[in-house]
């Protein structure tokens, strides 16, 4: 949005309120997006064990897979990158509430997918004043962890690749 992609969003959930399986799809794109589902993923991000085993199948061989390190216990056998985004979202933020905010921030961070501005701005209009303030802790956050995770091994070279793959979509 705030950087002049056109992006689309489709989420789905298990039938329990909090704490079943999620899935959130996120299409970015400098042209039209004809199908607002995900079904070749370029990135997983994967939050719990449910979600890793439910999609990482549906991942590009040279996929960029971001795994919760706390969460995730069974690694996936292929190239991935983890970090403590639960962990770090409650002992930061008192809750594991804005762990999708930090998420955002970390794969911002990591990628250079979308400018760590227009990402502020787009999430700090999305949610009422009240939110601003941990929204950017948590966005903050984010781009902490994934400095501290870095690009190293196969997953840089991938990355290579999926950054060329982005740019063509």
């Amino acid at each position: 949005i705030g950087d002049g992609k056109n992006v689309a969003q489709t989420q789905s959930y298990g039938p329990e309120a909090r704490g079943g399986q999620t899935r959130c799809d996120v299409i970015i794109s400098d042209g039209e997006i004809f199908f607002p589902e995900a079904v070749i993923l370029d990135l997983l991000l994967s939050l719990t064990q449910d979600a890793a085993d439910a999609y990482v199948s549906r991942l590009k061989d040279c996929g960029l897979l971001i795994i919760d390190s706390d969460a995730v216990k069974n690694k996936p056998n292929r190239d991935y990158i983890e970090a403590p985004i639960i962990k770090s979202t409650i002992e930061k933020l008192g809750s594991s509430v804005a762990a999708n905010i930090v998420s955002l921030g970390f794969i911002a961070e990591y990628t250079g997918l979308v400018g760590k501005k227009s990402l502020e701005t787009a999430v700090i209009d999305r949610f009422p004043e009240k939110f601003a303030k941990n929204n950017r802790t948590a966005l903050k956050l984010g781009f902490e962890l994934a400095k501290k995770v870095g690009k190293k091994g196969p997953v840089n070279a991938c990355m290579d690749e999926f950054e060329t793959e982005i740019d063509r979509t």
